[in-house]
């Protein structure tokens, strides 16, 4: 009995440890006891069986790995980005972009619906936080479009799918944990994932479109007199196209010493400060140049874009690190919301607290994690995890599916901080046997725990969403109507169509990792084009002499001597061979020195 405990001791551990994360029991301290209670049985254990590695002096080895979680770099951008989303969230920016991007599409039959799609896709650039997303989109846009006679669960539904964009779309936390636990860069894992992120948000239209054309009576125009900001499309249009042609202008004259990336960026600034310049001067002196539209949609949509390519476009051109990119994008989160006048002590406070709670939920969890890794690894765990995924059928494809099945499954109970810590470090090394991509491989765990989020009954999305939709009928102030209560069924099936929509596009990953892998076209270097050149110092021509020999024709003066004749010593023989036909001359002997005498310094 002793034996067969022994020798299953890593399958009886896991299952213990998981099984208690999802009776409820806190992670950090389930991780951390359990690696420990384990410890004490694998040491007892160490004299049955050879397969575990365990004894009492490797404890003090605890100290200095829970001292590398504090100064890991790459860890630091997650409080950066928390704290920024945070102020942008309480700056009401997802107020304003809904706002303006609602009357933008109003007089388009499911306007409001590609609105949330469009803002949920910024808010995840700029805030990197579900919770945040989804909250304060549910709290704008769903008496919005209650108002206007949406169908609650497809309203539901788009809200709700919206806010797990920020699940994937760069600068997402999950993918800032999840490089750190692969062992890859932040900035791979984030080119790697914008094309995905980019295809996830136009299929989330296009659903919304067919919506529209099967079921037109779920998503209406909006009514032409809520339009306040009226139209002026073709304004709009004129100042974009002014702004490509002073980013092409500016890149092709002004800033055309400069290096490629810093080309791009100074050319996009000029071009971006020109169009929000004009507009807030067409506002402040009432030239009526440009329409109210218009303007409002370049005073509301640049500072956020701004932010967005100041945080995402100096890592992707490699001018700044994630960590770097976080805290810029924090001092410009502050920056907006002290120019619009909404950055209060009171805020500030709010935004560091949450922020400091997150940082110190995610280091503990990790410190759990480092305890239970240490005795998960001493017993062999690793390699009964690997064996078990190695021998999965079907090969690379057969362990990704399988793989994305047991990550949904757990999705649906864990937070995807813990299945990072915990599954990713123990799924890597197979991945990397397997011979998969790394990021190529993270990008599609993202996706799943993005669809995670939305899976009924535990869908943490869902759960943000019921905590702020109203559980009973309500009168809409601007209305004066009885609106009805949105119930959990609605947002279940709601959550469904998109739900397939995320099946789909991690199948199309697996299916075209290309997708993602392009991110290395860029790096990668032909060997046949590679030439060594190593240097010689003699005869090129001749190399059996000496390599400090001189070359044929060295270009001196006529009568120079041949060899390398050292600087300030003369009288020394030259360095190099002898001339063809001259013999060598003999090595002098040394002069004779009477030791009776003293030494003469003369």
């Amino acid at each position: 009995m002793i034996d067969l405990i022994a020798h299953n001791l890593a399958p009886i551990m896991f299952t213990c440890v998981m099984a208690m994360l999802l009776i409820g029991y806190p992670v950090a301290f389930t991780l951390a006891a359990g690696g420990l209670f384990f410890f004490v049985i694998g040491v007892e254990l160490s004299s049955v069986s050879s397969e575990i590695r365990l004894f009492w002096p490797l404890l003090q080895s605890h100290p200095e790995r829970i001292y590398g979680i504090m100064y890991n770099d790459t860890l630091l951008a997650v409080p950066f980005f928390t704290f920024m989303g945070l102020i942008l969230e309480r700056s009401r920016m997802a107020e304003d972009l809904l706002d303006t991007i609602g009357q933008l599409f109003g007089p388009v039959r499911g306007g409001l619906a590609y609105a949330v799609v469009l803002v949920g896709a910024l808010l995840a650039a700029t805030t990197g936080v579900v919770a945040a997303s989804v909250i304060a989109m549910g709290l704008i846009s769903l008496p919005i479009m209650m108002r206007y006679n949406y169908n609650s669960g497809f309203a539901t539904g788009a809200i709700a799918a919206s806010g797990t964009l920020a699940q994937i779309v760069p600068p997402s936390l999950v993918l800032i944990v999840m490089a750190d636990q692969l062992g890859r860069s932040v900035g791979d894992m984030y080119v790697g994932a914008l094309l995905p992120a980019l295809i996830i948000v136009g299929i989330y239209c296009l659903l919304v479109f067919v919506t529209t054309l099967v079921r037109p009576q779920w998503a209406p125009a909006l009514p032409p007199e809520t339009r306040t900001l009226g139209g002026g499309v073709w304004s709009l249009i004129a100042v974009l196209a002014a702004a490509v042609a002073i980013y092409f202008a500016t890149y092709h004259t002004i800033f055309a010493d400069m290096r490629e990336e810093v080309r791009v960026v100074w050319a996009a600034t000029t071009a971006t400060l020109a169009a929000l310049t004009f507009s807030l001067l067409n506002r402040h002196f009432k030239l009526g140049i440009l329409s109210r539209l218009t303007e409002q949609v370049v005073i509301v949509l640049i500072p956020p874009l701004a932010l967005i390519f100041l945080v995402l476009g100096t890592i992707f051109l490699g001018i700044a690190t994630p960590t770097e990119g976080g805290a810029m994008g924090a001092t410009g989160a502050l920056v907006m919301a002290l120019a619009k006048r909404r950055l209060t002590l009171t805020v500030l406070k709010q935004a560091l607290d949450a922020t400091t709670k997150l940082s110190a939920f995610v280091m503990f969890i990790l410190i759990g994690a480092r305890v239970f890794g240490l005795t998960f690894y001493g017993i062999n765990g690793n390699v009964w995890i690997e064996e078990l995924l190695l021998s999965l059928p079907g090969g690379e494809t057969g362990f990704l599916i399988t793989v994305t099945i047991i990550v949904f499954i757990l999705g649906c109970f864990l937070d995807f901080f813990e299945i990072a810590f915990i599954m990713v470090p123990l799924l890597a090394p197979a991945a990397e046997t397997l011979g998969i991509d790394l990021i190529w491989f993270g990008v599609i765990l993202g996706i799943n725990l993005q669809t995670s989020f939305l899976t009924p009954p535990f869908g943490f999305s869902l759960f943000y969403l019921r905590s702020i939709a109203p559980m009973k009928a309500w009168k809409d102030e601007v209305s004066g109507r009885l609106l009805p209560a949105v119930k959990t069924g609605e947002i279940y099936r709601g959550a469904v169509p998109f739900i397939i929509v995320q099946f789909l596009m991690i199948l199309l990953v697996i299916a075209f990792p290309g997708l993602v892998t392009h991110y290395k076209s860029e790096n990668v270097v032909d060997p046949s084009e590679v030439e060594i050149t190593i240097p010689t110092f003699g005869d090129q021509d001749d190399l059996g002499g000496s390599p400090f020999g001189t070359p044929a024709d060295n270009g001196g003066d006529e009568g120079e001597e041949n060899g390398m004749q050292l600087p300030g010593l003369e009288g020394l023989p030259p360095i190099g061979t002898p001339e063809d036909g001259e013999e060598a001359p003999a090595p002098s002997a040394p002069p004779a020195h009477d030791l009776s005498q003293p030494p003469s310094f003369d």
